[in-house]
């Protein structure tokens, strides 16, 4: 699965301010209103229930929130780069800063793990994660995701 099918560049925020990881997915979930027509109360509850059975913070400044949704008709993803690292309880204590948001429809299956596994892919590539924390623009991020989604795939 490639993540230009995933992502928009309008799905793309490159410096969000956030102090805490309920004002982040708060956050998130007004702007996937926006991106998909669903009731930001409805995303933010079903991230928040998600993360409640475990944090998604993958470890090296990296969270992957994701949840299912019955009303979504196709897979969506978002992108934050954060301005300030935030406390996300990740499995390695390190604080968050590159965040990729992932809902997919309640019957998605296959196709949630195989976004979340090239979403995963990207975001545990060195190279990769210094170029988005590198990159300032959200035109460069959405190019860096894409871009190494494609290669990683391809290889």
């Amino acid at each position: 699965m490639h993540l230009g099918d995933l992502i928009s560049p309008q799905a793309v925020i490159p410096s969000l301010k956030v102090k805490t990881k309920k004002q982040l997915l708060q956050e998130l979930s007004v702007k996937t209103s926006r991106l998909t027509g669903l009731s930001e109360r409805d995303i933010f509850d079903a991230l928040w229930q998600r993360e409640r059975l475990g944090s998604t913070g993958l470890g090296h400044g990296v969270a992957i929130p994701h949840a299912k949704l019955p009303a979504l008709k196709q897979i969506v993803g978002m992108f934050a780069r954060l301005a300030e690292p935030i406390d996300f309880d990740s499995v390695d204590g390190e604080k968050v800063d590159l965040v990729f948001l992932l809902l997919a429809p309640e019957g998605a299956g296959a196709d949630h793990l195989k976004a979340l596994a090239s979403v995963s892919r990207v975001l545990r590539d060195g190279e990769a994660v210094e170029k988005l924390r590198g990159s300032r623009d959200a035109a460069a991020l959405y190019a860096v995701m894409t871009e190494q989604a494609a290669s990683s795939h391809a290889a």
